[in-house]
């Protein structure tokens, strides 16, 4: 029997899992650009492309954690500043454009501000990472657009429970830490 484009990510992902390394993220980085351009016949693809779901988990792995979910932005949608705690997130464009800004966190005697670096575009096929502590946020800037979010961990798990995640907020045109 054939495998489709998400079984063979998740069969190799498992395969080649292990401690957090430049080339286990490499290695999952390849992967999940080889899913973001599977063809949209398949159809576990063909169904995110019509429903549409703003988010919808594909895949979580009992054994190491990691989790894949898919959200489909509109063109406008952003997501301000933020990081995801211990854990490494990759992101990976099936469709659409979104551009995605990285930011130094300053520490200043009037407290903290974020202090942007660059900022990426990233289109169908391609896939961005970002390690543990990184901020970064992103705009949906041609939609819908279909994303796919690899962590390796749970994220619900780290922000809620363990509070690990930290959201900013624009103040008069200062980014600082949300409350």
């Amino acid at each position: 029997m054939t495998e489709n484009a998400l079984d063979l990510f998740v069969h190799r992902t498992r395969a080649s899992w292990g401690p957090l390394s430049s080339d286990l993220v490499a290695s999952c980085r390849h992967h999940l650009e080889q899913l973001a351009k599977a063809h949209a016949s398949e159809p576990w693809l063909a169904a995110l492309h019509e429903e549409a779901p703003a988010s919808r988990e594909l895949y979580r792995d009992a054994e190491h954690g990691f989790v894949l979910q898919a959200h489909t932005e509109q063109a406008g949608l952003y997501r301000p500043p933020h990081d995801h705690g211990r854990s490494w997130v990759i992101y990976a464009l099936q469709r659409g454009e979104i551009a995605m800004s990285t930011y130094a966190r300053i520490e200043t005697g009037g407290g903290i501000q974020l202090v942007k670096r660059d900022e990426t575009l990233l289109r169908a096929g391609q896939a961005q990472l970002f390690l543990p502590g990184d901020i970064h946020d992103t705009r949906c800037v041609a939609g819908p657009a279909l994303l796919f979010r690899f962590t390796e961990r749970d994220l619900r798990q780290e922000d809620q429970v363990a509070r690990r995640v930290t959201r900013y907020v624009e103040r008069n045109g200062v980014w600082t830490v949300g409350t």
